[in-house]
């Protein structure tokens, strides 16, 4: 498409929620961490190559790929902590932080076998807030 020569009205999204098509055999619940696995919504867990994009805004569950949605909101939310040597202290406040599943969250990549959640934006003693979603 050649460059412009007149304006043009370019559509826009707020992009705080965005729907995404739920991976097949899978259940989002509400509240969950959600990542994009293959291009499609999936609960947050231990693996490589998922993008976290944010917190469920409504549980769906698919059959097959895309027969369900989920709306997911980009933000700052509060995940579980992990524990132990994963334990996220209040000296991580702004560094990464990583998926152990979707509602736990963890200092390290578990030695390469965890995706990347988000930043680290508080600690608190019930739990870890995180800025999670696309381009975070």
């Amino acid at each position: 498409m050649p460059a412009l020569t007149a304006p043009r009205n370019t559509a826009q999204r707020v992009g705080d929620v965005l729907g995404f098509p739920v991976k097949a055999a899978t259940t989002v619940y509400q509240g969950s961490l959600v990542v994009l696995d293959a291009g499609y919504a999936a609960p947050g867990r231990t693996a490589t190559g998922l993008v976290a994009i944010g917190r469920a805004e409504n549980g769906a569950t698919a059959v097959s790929a895309g027969d369900a949605a989920v709306e997911v909101r980009r933000g700052v939310f509060k995940f579980a902590n992990s524990a132990d040597a994963d334990e996220i202290a209040q000296a991580d406040v702004g560094a990464d932080c990583y998926i152990v599943d979707d509602q736990t969250v963890a200092k390290t990549d578990g030695t390469g076998t965890r995706s990347r959640a988000g930043k680290v934006a508080a600690v608190e003693t019930d739990g870890v807030w995180v800025q999670v979603g696309l381009g975070q």
